[in-house]
C-alpha cells in the first residue's frame, strides 16, 4: 500500500499561481501511474493531470491543458502540481492518488488539499 499526503492547498488569486505536493510512503517502487484528481461541491471528481511515476506520458483534462503541470521527484517520493493562470472554476479539492496496476482505478488515494480561487 501507498501512503500519500497533499500540502500546498490555499487561497490565491485568480491568474495567480501555486504549487500543491505530495509526499508518498510505503510500498512507493510500486507505483506505476501518478494523478492529480480535483472534486468542486456538488461536481463530480475529476482528474486533472496524471503521469508515470517517473514523470512521463503525462496527460492532461482539456480544462487544465497549458495552464497546469504534474512533476514527480522519485528521490524525495514527492509529486508536484503547478499551477499556473489559475481560475474561480479551479477552487475544489485536490487529491493525489497512485495506481499499482497498468490498468483499472487508482488504489491510494490522500485527503485532499483545499483550494480556493478568488476572482
Amino acid at each position: 500500500q501507498v501512503q500519500l499526503v497533499e500540502s500546498g492547498g490555499g487561497l490565491v488569486q485568480a491568474g495567480g499561481s501555486l504549487r500543491l505536493s505530495c509526499a508518498a510512503s510505503g510500498r512507493t517502487a510500486g507505483i506505476v501511474r501518478i494523478a492529480w484528481f480535483r472534486q468542486a461541491p456538488g461536481r463530480e471528481r475529476e482528474r486533472v493531470a496524471a503521469s508515470t511515476w517517473t514523470g512521463e506520458l503525462a496527460a492532461y483534462a482539456d480544462s487544465v491543458k497549458g495552464r497546469f503541470a504534474i512533476s514527480t521527484d522519485n528521490a524525495k517520493n514527492m509529486v508536484y502540481l503547478q499551477m499556473n493562470s489559475r481560475k474561480p472554476e479551479d477552487t475544489a479539492v485536490y487529491f493525489c492518488a497512485a495506481r499499482r496496476s497498468i490498468v483499472g482505478n487508482y488504489q491510494d488515494w490522500g485527503q485532499g488539499t483545499q483550494v480556493t480561487v478568488s476572482s
